[in-house]
């Protein structure tokens, strides 16, 4: 299986390597553009920058399958809070499939600071001290106290967007 994924951000990466391990996978990391803004402010517009990298990704290279990943944030009817979400996406070139990750409540603070128009990355560096927090546990991992992190969060999504491409259950 060869799989290209639209960026180079290694956490990225090493999510869908180990998400598909099993199936052996030849991953390539391909810098291509999300097409939306660096900070998606809802589901559909993370979604549409993970499509935009999938798809990219898959013209760039021979590769069999195409993956895009996205993290945004969002409100949901009926639920309070602004939310960390990640969305996947994955093409053959013909069908496109996709899947989310977890949604986790962002912290008010940080909300404001989002709302005020800063990118989740440096917030949560900067409320945290560290430096690249979106290349490591990511705002995933220190919002549950390492319950789950970026990696993981992310592997959900892959394995969300992926499933149709792998099971008999689908068309």
């Amino acid at each position: 299986m060869q799989v290209a994924v639209g960026t180079e951000n290694p956490v990225k990466v090493e999510a869908v390597e180990r998400t598909l391990e099993r199936f052996d996978p030849s991953v390539e990391a391909v810098a291509v553009d999300s097409g939306v803004a660096e900070q998606p402010w809802s589901v559909a517009k993370t979604v549409a920058g993970a499509e935009n990298r999938a798809r990219r990704a898959l013209e760039a290279t021979d590769a069999t399958y195409g993956v895009g990943l996205e993290g945004g944030v969002a409100r949901f009817e009926g639920v309070p809070g602004l939310f960390l979400i990640m969305w996947c996406v994955v093409t053959d070139g013909d069908r496109v499939e996709r899947g989310g990750g977890p949604a986790l409540r962002l912290p008010d603070d940080v909300v404001d600071r989002l709302e005020e128009g800063a990118e989740l990355g440096p917030v949560m560096d900067e409320l945290l001290g560290t430096d690249g927090i979106a290349k490591a546990e990511g705002a995933a991992g220190a919002l549950t106290d390492a319950l789950t992190d970026r990696r993981q969060a992310l592997g959900e999504a892959v394995a969300s967007a992926s499933g149709p491409f792998l099971s008999n259950h689908y068309d």
